[in-house]
C-alpha cells in the first residue's frame, strides 16, 4: 500500500458513499435494526474521514419518509404503503444523524422509476394506479414517461415536498434515466413522437429533449425552493465512444448520450447540475471501459462543476494493479484522482463494503488517502462570498478544562450565514498555514472547541475560522494559548 506521508490530502474533498435500499438490506428488519445498521455505517464511514452521505429515499415512486403524495416504499417495509412501526422517519433521522457527525446529507431519488422488476403489490395512492396511462412497461420495470409534462411536473412536486420538509444538503439522481436497453425490447413511445414531436424529426434527439427538459426543471425548482441544495447527478461512466463521436472516450461499452439519452456534458455546459459523479466501477485495464482513459477523460470534459469519481469498492480491491502486482488497484487509483486536476472528490459504491473494509479499503481511507477532515468543495457558481470572522475569540478555564468560545458573525442573508467553524492549532514557531489540512482539529457546528488534556505541554496558536453553506471560509481569528 502506498505510505500515507506520500499522499497529499487535499484541504477540500468530496468523500462520500451510497447508502442504497434498492437491494432490500432495510426491508422489513425493523426500526431498531435498521436504526442500529445505520448508525455503524455512519460511525465507520465517520472514522473513515467521509463528509456526506447519499441516501436513497425514493426508490421506485415510493417514499423512504412520510409523503402525502406517494406511498411508503416496499423497500422499507416490504409491504407498499405500509409505514414503519415503531414509527418514525427515516429521510429525518438520516439528517441529523449525519448533520452531528459533521457529514452532509444528499437525499437521492430515481426519478423515472415507478416499479422494480421485484413482485409486490403497488398501494393505491401510487402514480402507476392513480395514472396508469403515464408510464410504461420494460422488460418488467415500470417507468414513468419523461416525455410527459405532467410526469417532469410531478417529479418537481415531490423534490419541492422534501427540499419544504427537511434541511438536506444535496439532491441526487442517479444514471436511471430512459431504461438500459435490452435486446429486442423497444421502448413504446411513437404515438407520443408521432404526435408531439416539437420539433424533432429523430426520436433518439426527441427522446434526449426530455431528459433535459427535466434536467432543467429539476434545476430551477431546487433552486428557486433553496438556492444552497446542491443538485448532482450520477451518469453511467461513458458518456459516448470514440468511434459514434470524437469527443468521446476510447471505450466500447454503453454510452449515456446513445442508450440512455442522457447529454450529460449539455447539462454542465448550460449550468443544470451542481456536481456529476460518473460511476467508473471498472478496473484499471479493463478491456472495453479503461479505468484509467475514463478517469482522464471525464476530467478534461466535465469538470467545469465540481467533479466526483464514483468509485467500486468491490471490484478496486478485487484487482490487481496491472503496474505493481502485488497490490490492489486503490492506490493507483487515487494516484489518478491527484494526477487528474477536474477531479474534486470520491463516492463509494457502496457504504457497507467500505464499512466490512473489504481488502482494506477502509483502513486506507483513514490512515491514507482521508486521514484529516476535508472542507466541501467550492461551488462559485452557487455563492462565492465568504462570511464574516469569528468574533470575540477566547479561552475559558473549565474545572481541568481550557475551552475555546466564540461568538457566530453577524449575517443579513443565507450566503452569509456562518454554519460550521473549522479550528486549527500550530505548535508555537509553526508557519500558520492553513492550507494544510493537518492542522485541522475539528470542523464542528458548535461555538465551541475543548482542547485536549492529552495534548502535550507547551505554547500553541489556535486558529478559528467560520463557514457558511457553500464553505466558503472566512478569514482567520488567533488565540495564543499555553498549556
Amino acid at each position: 500500500m502506498l505510505q500515507a506521508q506520500t499522499y497529499q490530502v487535499p484541504k477540500r474533498e468530496f468523500r462520500a458513499a451510497w447508502i442504497q435500499c434498492v437491494n432490500g438490506q432495510f426491508q422489513n428488519i425493523g426500526t431498531e435494526k435498521m436504526q442500529q445498521t445505520l448508525t455503524y455505517q455512519l460511525d465507520e464511514l465517520q472514522k473513515d474521514g467521509a463528509n456526506a452521505i447519499i441516501f436513497q429515499v425514493r426508490p421506485a415512486c415510493d417514499a423512504l419518509y412520510p409523503s402525502s403524495i406517494e406511498p411508503w416504499s416496499h423497500f422499507l417495509t416490504g409491504v407498499q404503503g405500509k409505514a414503519p412501526y415503531p414509527y418514525w422517519d427515516p429521510l429525518q433521522w438520516m439528517i441529523e444523524q449525519c448533520h452531528k457527525r459533521g457529514m452532509e446529507l444528499h437525499a437521492w431519488i430515481n426519478p423515472y422509476r415507478a416499479k422494480s422488476k421485484l413482485a409486490y403489490a403497488l398501494a393505491s395512492n401510487h402514480i402507476c394506479n392513480q395514472h396508469p396511462e403515464r408510464a410504461f412497461e420494460y422488460d418488467g420495470l415500470m417507468i414513468l414517461h419523461p416525455a410527459l409534462q405532467e410526469n417532469r411536473d410531478y417529479i418537481c412536486t415531490i423534490v419541492e415536498d422534501i427540499l419544504k420538509r427537511y434541511d438536506v444538503d444535496g439532491l441526487h439522481i442517479d444514471d436511471y434515466f430512459y431504461p438500459y436497453p435490452v435486446p429486442g425490447v423497444s421502448i413504446p413511445d411513437e404515438g407520443q413522437f408521432q404526435a408531439n414531436p416539437q420539433g424533432y424529426t429523430n426520436k433518439n434527439d426527441w427522446r434526449r429533449h426530455q431528459v433535459d427538459l427535466l434536467i432543467e426543471q429539476l434545476n430551477a425548482t431546487i433552486h428557486r425552493v433553496k438556492p444552497w441544495v446542491k443538485f448532482g447527478v450520477s451518469p453511467f461512466g461513458i458518456y459516448r465512444n470514440q468511434k459514434n463521436d470524437p469527443r468521446g472516450s476510447k471505450t466500447n461499452g454503453l454510452q449515456n448520450y446513445d442508450d440512455l439519452y442522457a447529454d450529460i456534458l449539455l447539462w454542465i455546459e448550460k449550468g443544470w447540475v451542481d456536481y456529476t459523479v460518473p460511476q467508473l466501477y471498472w478496473e484499471m485495464g479493463h478491456k472495453a471501459a479503461d479505468y484509467t482513459e475514463l478517469i482522464r477523460w471525464w476530467s478534461d470534459h466535465a469538470s467545469a462543476r465540481p467533479l466526483y469519481i464514483g468509485e467500486d469498492v468491490e471490484r478496486t480491491v478485487k484487482h490487481a494493479d496491472p503496474a505493481n502486482p502485488r497490490s490492489h488497484q486503490l492506490p493507483a487509483k487515487m494516484r489518478l484522482h491527484q494526477a487528474n486536476p477536474g477531479v474534486q472528490g470520491t463516492v463509494l459504491w457502496y457504504a457497507k463494503a467500505a464499512v466490512d473494509n473489504i481488502g482494506n479499503y477502509g483502513t486506507n481511507l483513514r490512515n491514507v488517502y482521508w486521514r484529516y477532515p476535508a472542507l466541501q468543495p467550492l461551488m462559485p457558481h452557487i455563492d462565492h462570498k465568504a462570511p464574516a470572522k469569528v468574533r470575540k475569540l477566547k479561552v475559558f478555564n473549565i474545572g481541568n478544562r481550557q475551552v475555546l468560545m466564540w461568538t457566530a458573525p453577524k449575517y443579513k442573508s443565507w450566503e452569509d450565514e456562518a454554519t460550521k467553524y473549522v479550528v486549527y492549532c500550530f505548535k508555537k514557531g509553526e508557519d500558520t498555514n492553513i492550507n494544510d489540512p493537518s492542522h485541522i482539529v475539528t470542523i464542528t457546528n458548535d461555538c465551541f472547541y475543548e482542547i485536549p488534556l492529552d495534548l502535550e505541554q507547551g505554547r500553541y496558536v489556535y486558529i478559528v475560522t467560520a463557514l457558511d453553506r457553500m464553505q466558503n471560509e472566512s478569514k482567520t481569528v488567533k488565540k495564543k494559548i499555553k498549556l
